[in-house]
This record gives C-alpha cells, sequence and structure tokens, in this order.
C-alpha cells in the first residue's frame, strides 16, 4: 500500500471517528484530504476511490457504520462508533515492550521503517513507553532487492521464479519456489519454500539471487504447510558447516550476538596499537578488546557478519577470513 493511500486512510477514520452524526459522501469528500485529487463527489474516479478505501477498512477490521439521521433522509451517510473501535487498555511487561523497541529498532529498510515507527508512536500516545535495552544490538538490515518481492509473493501465496548463485561461483541456476517465510537468520534474509524442481524444502540467500524475482500463477495458489518452522529450515541449510574456528578481538560491548556463539579466550588486552591488526585500525582504548573464538564453515559467510559490525571487530586469524573481510569493507570504501 502507497503512503499517500495510507495517509488517505487514517484521514478517514479519524474523520469518521470524530463524529456522532453519519457523514454524507460530499461531507466526507471536503474534510479528508486525498478525495480532492480524485475530482468532485460527481466524478467516477473519486467514486471508485472511496469504494475501494471502504473496502479496505472492513477487510481492516474497522467497523465502518451506514445509516442516515433520520427516516427522512435517503442519502446514506457513514460513521464508526468509539466503542466499537476503541480497543482495550494495553498494558505490556517490561520484556514485551523491550522486544517492541527491539523490533522497531531492527528495521533499517525504507520500506518498514515507517510502519514500525508508526506503531512506536501508537503505543506511546496510548501512555506505553517503549524503550531500547542496552545491552541488545540489532542488526539486521533490508539492502536485498529481492526482499520486496518475495516478502509480496508470500503474502500473495503466489510461486515465484529467479536466478541463484550456488557458493562462490559466478554461475547461476533457475529456480521456481513455493515461497512460505521470509527470515532473518544470523544477518542474512533468506526465502524458504518447497523447490518445485527438487521437491523439496529448500532456503535461499536473497543476497544470492540474480536479476528480478518473477512472480508466476494466480494468487492463493501456495499454502505453508501448518507449524513450519522457517527458521529451522535455514539452520539445517547452514549446518553443514563450522569445522574451522577464527579468532576475532571484539570490542567490550560491541557484538553481541557473535559473542553469544562463540567463546571469549581472552579478556581485554592492553590499549594500543596491535601488531596482529590486518586493517591498520587505530583501536586503542583504555577499556581494551576481547579476545573471541568462532566457529565458522565460510570465510565469505563469516566476512559478511563481521563486516557489518564495522571498527567494532576485528579478525585476528585465519588469513582467509581477514583477506575475505578486507574484500568486503573496500568495497565500501572505492577505488
Amino acid at each position: 500500500m502507497s503512503a499517500r493511500r495510507t495517509e488517505r486512510l487514517v484521514n478517514l477514520v479519524i474523520c469518521l471517528l470524530a463524529t456522532r452524526r453519519f457523514l454524507t459522501v460530499e461531507q466526507i469528500h471536503t474534510a479528508v484530504p486525498g478525495y480532492d485529487q480524485a475530482g468532485g463527489v460527481a466524478d467516477e474516479a473519486f467514486r471508485r476511490m472511496f469504494e475501494r478505501d471502504k473496502e479496505e477498512l472492513r477487510e481492516l477490521g474497522i467497523p465502518l457504520q451506514t445509516g442516515s439521521h433520520s427516516g427522512w433522509d435517503d442519502e446514506v451517510g457513514y460513521r464508526i462508533a468509539s466503542r466499537d473501535y476503541a480497543l482495550p487498555e494495553i498494558t505490556l511487561e517490561p520484556d514485551e515492550a523491550a522486544a517492541l523497541g527491539l523490533a522497531a529498532r531492527l528495521w533499517q529498510s525504507a520500506g518498514l521503517a515507517r510502519a514500525a515507527t508508526s506503531a512506536l508512536v501508537k503505543l506511546r500516545a496510548a501512555g506505553v513507553e517503549v524503550e531500547q535495552p542496552v545491552d541488545l544490538e540489532p542488526r539486521v538490515a533490508v539492502t536485498e532487492p529481492a526482499f520486496e518481492p518475495c516478502l509480496a509473493a508470500v503474502r500473495a501465496g503466489r510461486v515465484i521464479a529467479f536466478d541463484y548463485r550456488t557458493g562462490h561461483s559466478a554461475e547461476t541456476a533457475r529456480r521456481v519456489l513455493e515461497p512460505w517465510g521470509v527470515v532473518s537468520w544470523r544477518g542474512r534474509w533468506y526465502v524458504v519454500g518447497h523447490d518445485r524442481d527438487r521437491d523439496a524444502t529448500r532456503a535461499f540467500r536473497l543476497s544470492r539471487i540474480q536479476g528480478g524475482v518473477q512472480a508466476v500463477g494466480r494468487p492463493g495458489a501456495v499454502q505453508p504447510p501448518a507449524h513450519v518452522d522457517l527458521v529451522a529450515a535455514v539452520a539445517a541449510r547452514a549446518s553443514s558447516g563450522g569445522n574451522r574456528t577464527a579468532r576475532l578481538r571484539v570490542r567490550p560491548g560491541a557484538a553481541v550476538e557473535l559473542r553469544r556463539r562463540g567463546q571469549v579466550i581472552a579478556g581485554p588486552e592492553p590499549a594500543g596499537r596491535d601488531e596482529a591488526d590486518p586493517l591498520g585500525l587505530d583501536v586503542a582504548d583504555p577499556l581494551g578488546w576481547d579476545l573471541l573464538e568462532l566457529a565458522y564453515s565460510s570465510a565469505e559467510q563469516l566476512a559478511d557478519e563481521v563486516a557489518g559490525f564495522g571498527a567494532d571487530v576485528v579478525v585476528v586469524d585465519p588469513p582467509e577470513a581477514q583477506a575475505a573481510v578486507i574484500r568486503r569493507l573496500s568495497a565500501l570504501v572505492g577505488p
């Protein structure tokens, strides 16, 4: 749904909530911003727009009432009764409020940030204070072009087709997938579903989808299995490796996800530059850095994750992981 239409629907709801009387179509046209762009009350474009908006409100579960002021009034009006629309008092436990704050911070994509911000505004307007927990560090960005079309296909229940690059080769293969969901796992996004060609459940990393994602077939054709665990499907895909170990230097308080999966083998190091710093970063810190040991299966996969933490994490060894991180950061800096 476009931002303009969303704003118009919100204005329509506010208008119909603000009155006890049934408002006529002409009154709604005058009071709600956005309808004037579709012409006058008698214009077909406005009528179609208003009918679509009414259906949208009903699909959202908003109790839109129709009626008239008296039995002598033939013109139908509209309103929303506040007693039917109002939610009960919202009470959240501290951990629930913290989870909402974390979720709002999690989304960094333009397409989802506005919805998260709007949700926080509504919660705070209801008297619920949502704070970001200081010991949690969300780092999930949505930069892959395939994210929006895959998510749209999941919502519409449509089959998708795309070219997919496997491993580190440049070759791609055409995949046809019945998508069940889009999930984030260890800082990367995947689409999970039934691979028609292989007749099996598969998870595909969105960053490896080449070109566009094509939706095929009719909406509603894909029905995800009941109680499917999408995260488990992604974890199973990535669990074939993990037999190598990397050592990372981590700034205190940073990289919570890496700390959870790895093991701190040495406490804070003395302040100053370390000869093992492969990037020449000035890591002087009066509090020192922790040394972390972490199992990994692919240097490229580890580099994708480590690079997201910027200067807060430095790979000490092995050299292949160092080189992979340097390639990532050099590509960001440019020539």
